[in-house]
């Protein structure tokens, strides 16, 4: 594209940013369409993606409740998978907890440092970064990829979803607080977003089966509770909440469940948007076409 033709559209193509990829068991299975949008995003804006090879599941949440030795393993191979240079990008919040929970365990304790070493026989990288798919939006501009920006999501009513985990465990409280970053991207997008008072309550994603009922009772009222403020959509951060909150809710008509991601691609004009759709349980076609978000 010549520099003019950019310039005029205010689209500003900057350095390739670079990451290593792990996606984690859910956005691998059930939550796929949320690894399809968002790596859809990534090239749009362009970020390039390098998934781990040979990456094993994090092992939450049965192993660090069941095996405390798998627990501590699973985490630290994925970690030493890692190439150096490049941050490691994980969009689930619980792997996302899982890895960066053991990354500084391993930094803070010479001993297990020293495991580590002699079990997967390589350094511990001290400079590994580990981040959230959330900041990359401290990396990047949308309205550098876009015209009018403002005008992509066409007032969209939103309630926005973030789950518990994202919240933080304790020996996560000095990590970065990503409250608040997905009002801020999707308000710049034109999307308006509706206040909803339980986007941080869990959604019961770990008693979905052994406790079903209970994760129904929970998911309803989250649901409800975000038509009740006049919700068209709830919009989640977690691809094992978006499923949750897709088969718990016993609702007759739910409002659709959407990945932030979707609505991110959506936005950036992905063409292949209706490959995402038929795995969502609630249908959002009928939605996105009356908004006028549906490319044909």
């Amino acid at each position: 594209m010549k520099k003019s033709l950019m310039k005029d559209k205010n689209i500003l193509r900057a350095e390739k940013l670079k990451f290593s990829f792990f996606p984690g068991c859910s956005l691998k299975a059930s939550g796929h369409e949320n690894t399809l949008s968002l790596l859809k995003f990534c090239e749009r804006v362009n970020i390039e993606l390098k998934e781990l090879e040979d990456w094993n599941c994090c092992g939450s949440s049965s192993a660090h409740s069941i095996d405390h030795t798998v627990a501590k393993y699973l985490p630290m191979r994925n970690i030493s998978l890692a190439p150096k240079g490049n941050p490691l990008l994980i969009a689930c919040p619980s792997c996302l907890i899982r890895l960066k929970s053991m990354y500084l365990k391993i930094k803070g304790d010479e001993k297990l440092k020293q495991e580590y070493e002699a079990v997967w026989e390589k350094p511990f990288d001290e400079d590994l970064e580990i981040i959230h798919f959330f900041e990359l939006f401290n990396k990047i501009r949308l309205e550098d990829y876009m015209p009018h920006p403002e005008e992509k999501l066409k007032k969209i009513k939103v309630a926005l979803y973030y789950g518990c985990m994202l919240s933080m465990p304790p020996d996560l409280r000095f990590e970065n607080n990503y409250s608040g970053i997905m009002e801020k991207t999707l308000s710049k997008l034109g999307a308006d977003i509706i206040p909803f008072g339980y986007k941080n309550m869990c959604c019961g994603t770990y008693l979905s089966v052994a406790k079903p009922q209970l994760a129904q009772k929970v998911v309803t009222q989250i649901i409800s509770k975000a038509m009740e403020a006049g919700a068209e959509c709830l919009v989640t951060a977690c691809s094992m909440c978006h499923l949750n909150l897709e088969i718990r809710c016993t609702l007759e008509n739910p409002i659709p469940i959407l990945h932030f991601s979707e609505l991110l691609s959506m936005a950036l004009g992905a063409e292949d948007q209706k490959k995402w759709f038929p795995r969502h349980i609630v249908d959002p076609v009928p939605l996105l076409k009356k908004r006028g978000l549906l490319i044909s």
